[in-house]
């Protein structure tokens, strides 16, 4: 394997971040121009270019097998690299859902000719992305899913409806699952499709949310005609398939959420420290203290969590309930961290989303805004409640 920059092959983890360290601080600012700093780093458009730019640079299929075109780095390498791309401050990706979920789903549930037609457009990076999963009746309960399946001849007509669907509006296609059959368990009969976003009969809405943005989207399907072949996996085999998807990349997620939240509460000190009310420092605050304390606990504790679940994962071993633990104390702990920041602002926290004249071009509004989803998304918190409960503790139903 050549492709790629140098220190992808290096023998060493350490001089392996190093190298990987160095060429963010030059690539970084180079691509990003008058952006880097600036509200515009972050928005959909320089998301896609950076994202981009990584797979034209080599810097995709890191965990793909070599002879798929990719690297088969460890998952200790990814998330390292998914560690120094948050510390460098580089956007989040657009096509998370096409290089986390989907490829390695078909590297493992593919037919030769799925992976070779699917596989080298992930790698490039030339077609996006999304997930059919959650439908108005069935969010959490994803067993509840009603969008059907028709086989008919060398097509399934598809029908019904997916909401909260991210980047639906510029996907070109869509890991979908579908009820093709009936059976005892309502697991049963659920096939996983292929679906390409362009086909007739597929209507696009998108959700304005309350940043003001539109990432999530309502999909239907009014008989839409999805080739026979683009079936993954057996038909009515769709849960195994789902629930295999569901651990991919899983020990490396929240590797650089973590890291993000470390430097969002870094930044928040520095807030607190320059902000005065009634003559006083705010980070002297008892109140402020003890908040950004104990979420310094939680951030530490939310590594050690995000190490465990990778040690177990380089293993082989799910992360069972630790994976449900961790998505509670970030996603809890994120909200109360943006809590403290419009605290912290006061009046400015009128100004909005993305308000270029607040604090930080309006980010630190804008972040409070999107983290109200945190809770929700990737399975309520009531939910890993209940999974850490009755899997974890043994507790009854």
């Amino acid at each position: 394997m050549t492709r790629g920059p140098g220190f992808l092959r290096e023998t060493g983890d350490e001089a392996f971040r190093a190298g990987l360290r160095d060429w963010l601080a030059a690539a970084l600012p180079v691509a990003a121009g008058d952006r880097l700093g600036t509200a515009d780093l972050h928005g959909l458009a320089f998301r896609r270019e950076w994202e981009d730019h990584l797979c034209r640079s080599g810097l995709s299929g890191l965990g793909w097998p070599e002879a798929l075109g990719g690297h088969a780095l460890s998952l200790t390498r990814q998330a390292i690299f998914h560690e120094e791309c948050a510390r460098a401050g580089t956007p989040l990706p657009v096509n998370m859902i096409g290089h986390g979920i989907v490829a390695p789903t078909l590297i493992d549930y593919g037919s030769a000719d799925q992976k070779q037609r699917y596989l080298p457009r992930i790698l490039s990076n030339s077609e996006i992305w999304c997930q059919g999963y959650s439908e108005p009746g069935a969010g959490s309960d994803l067993a509840a899913l009603a969008t059907r399946a028709e086989r008919r001849d060398d097509v399934y007509v598809l029908n019904g409806q997916k909401i909260w669907t991210s980047f639906a509006d510029i996907a070109d296609r869509c890991l979908l699952l579908a009820r093709t059959g009936g059976g005892e368990s309502p697991r049963a009969g659920i096939s996983v499709l292929l679906v390409d976003m362009r086909l007739p009969g597929i209507t696009v809405r998108p959700i304005r949310q309350i940043t003001g943005e539109a990432d999530y989207n309502e999909v239907f399907f009014d008989d839409v005609e999805v080739p026979a072949d683009c079936l993954l996996g057996e038909e009515n085999g769709g849960w195994r398939i789902a629930m295999a998807a569901a651990n991919y990349e899983r020990s490396t997620y929240f590797v650089p959420r973590i890291v993000r939240m470390q430097a969002e509460l870094d930044a928040l000190v520095l807030l607190a420290a320059g902000t005065f009310r009634h003559g006083q420092r705010l980070i002297d605050d008892p109140a402020v203290r003890s908040t950004v304390t104990d979420l310094s606990l939680n951030v530490q504790a939310l590594r050690l969590y995000a190490d465990r679940i990778l040690e177990m994962a380089e293993q082989g071993v799910p992360p069972g309930v630790d994976g449900s633990s961790v998505k509670l104390l970030w996603s809890e702990n994120h909200q109360r961290l943006l809590d403290l920041a419009m605290d912290i602002l006061g009046p400015d926290v009128v100004l909005g989303p993305q308000e270029r004249s607040a604090p930080a071009e309006g980010r630190w509004n804008r972040d409070y805004l999107w983290t109200r989803a945190e809770t929700i998304l990737a399975g309520t918190s009531e939910i890993h409640r209940n999974i850490i409960a009755e899997r974890g503790l043994g507790l009854p139903r």
